[in-house]
């Protein structure tokens, strides 16, 4: 049964590899996307929208980054990205009374980071709530619509319920000052008490400087049948085992670890980047979160991304056919895995690559610098402008927000 898998995979690659190369000799590398979606990817947002940012104490956004850089390059990084963006944009108005948006910079992510870079945010709802009741106390915006006119880059785990395991996160649910205003976050999940109607899901930071540096010859051949590299088990946090990832990347451990199909393992290569460009899958499990940069790093390689976590909402899903580049397998259906990709045929893996080279696909994942049009700050600001008009003689003006509510240890000074 292993030796006709593997014929089968040899076949696959030869034919992948000939279409390659067909593609590469007749310029035909991308496929338009159709519909509304390729129109909304194309979207420009300039002219559509103003954007007042606030100018806090450096306290809260340039100071954290000048006491760790590392704030600079993880996952968590888009909010620091989108201030740098928007004091620049042409859609940043220095006129309140004209602005559409108000925008708080607020770097939660970079209170404190752990030796190994990864952010806790214990102390962000505090942080948030400060600059909160400072903008409520210094200008009168916040106040006219209880907040409803404002957003907030919330990129943690669990967006605003600021724990990174989720039982917590539910138990804390979205910081209560913030339940009238949009949330910008990397978390989407459908049904779930992180993510208020309304949010705008988008992806997590990749340092696009570092994926330029890595790319290879396109025509390079798929070699790699599916690929992975991260953790399958947290013992430290989940000792016991079964919590993380609700068990679906140990499923995948267990049941693939000797199939030679699966190039899967808890190193993490220097030639990361290349073997990804070199596989046809991509597996892109939850982990704590739904969410990974696998997400952001399958698409840019044109790996067809394999996501397993039930009930996902994707970043900008109302620009990026999800549905055609990727393949869904459902959390229980893991053990599987090898005959669910083993049986998409090969004229489908062609189509989603050929969608997957699409620049203005690849452009929307990725926070560029210096921004370009169409890139995820401008895949943002279109989502924001489709929010509008605002209706301010409805929205929230009799509905008080309770300053007192939520754990006590949020209400502590910061």
């Amino acid at each position: 049964m292993r030796n006709l898998i593997f014929l089968w995979y040899l076949y696959l690659a030869f034919v992948l590899r000939i279409e390659a190369l067909t593609f590469h000799r007749t310029d035909q590398h991308t496929e338009r996307i159709s519909g509304s979606a390729g129109d909304v990817l194309e979207d420009n947002p300039v002219g559509r929208l103003k954007v007042f940012v606030y100018e806090l104490p450096s306290k809260y956004n340039i100071k954290k980054v000048q006491r760790d850089s590392r704030c600079l390059n993880h996952m968590f990084a888009a909010e620091i990205y989108m201030h740098r963006f928007l004091l620049s944009s042409p859609v940043r108005t220095l006129n309140p009374e004209e602005a559409d948006w108000f925008y708080t910079p607020v770097y939660t992510t970079c209170e404190y980071l752990t030796p190994h870079g990864h952010p806790l945010p214990f102390n962000s709802p505090r942080m948030m709530r400060s600059a909160i009741q400072l903008i409520a106390s210094s200008w009168p915006y916040w106040n006219r619509t209880q907040g409803a006119e404002h957003f907030f880059i919330v990129p943690h785990d669990f967006g605003a319920c600021f724990h990174f395991q989720e039982a917590k996160a539910i138990e804390r649910g979205i910081l209560p000052l913030l339940q009238h205003s949009t949330l910008v976050q990397t978390f989407g999940q459908r049904n779930h008490v992180c993510l208020k109607d309304g949010s705008i899901t988008i992806p997590p930071y990749a340092p696009p400087q570092k994926i330029q540096s890595h790319l290879i010859p396109p025509d390079t051949p798929r070699s790699i049948f599916v690929y992975f590299r991260g953790l399958f088990y947290d013992s430290r946090n989940d000792p016991e085992g079964g919590y993380y990832a609700r068990g679906a990347r140990a499923a995948v451990w267990e049941n693939f670890k000797d199939n030679p199909l699966f190039d899967i393992s808890t190193d993490h290569p220097t030639t990361y980047y290349e073997d990804m460009q070199r596989a046809i899958f991509c597996l892109c499990p939850l982990g704590w979160a739904p969410w990974s940069p696998r997400l952001v790093e399958a698409v840019v390689f044109g790996c067809i991304p394999v996501i397993i976590a039930d009930d996902i909402i994707l970043p900008f899903a109302d620009a990026i056919p999800w549905q055609d580049i990727a393949l869904f397998v459902a959390e229980k259906d893991v053990p599987y895995l090898d005959n669910i990709l083993t049986s998409v045929p090969p004229e489908e893996i062609l189509r989603k690559q050929r969608l997957l080279v699409n620049p203005s696909m690849k452009q929307a994942m990725l926070f560029l610098q210096p921004a370009q049009p169409g890139d995820a700050f401008h895949q943002i600001l279109n989502g924001l402008a489709r929010k509008l008009p605002h209706h301010r003689k409805s929205i929230y003006r009799d509905v008080v927000l309770n300053w007192t509510a939520g754990p006590v240890g949020d209400l502590k000074p910061w």
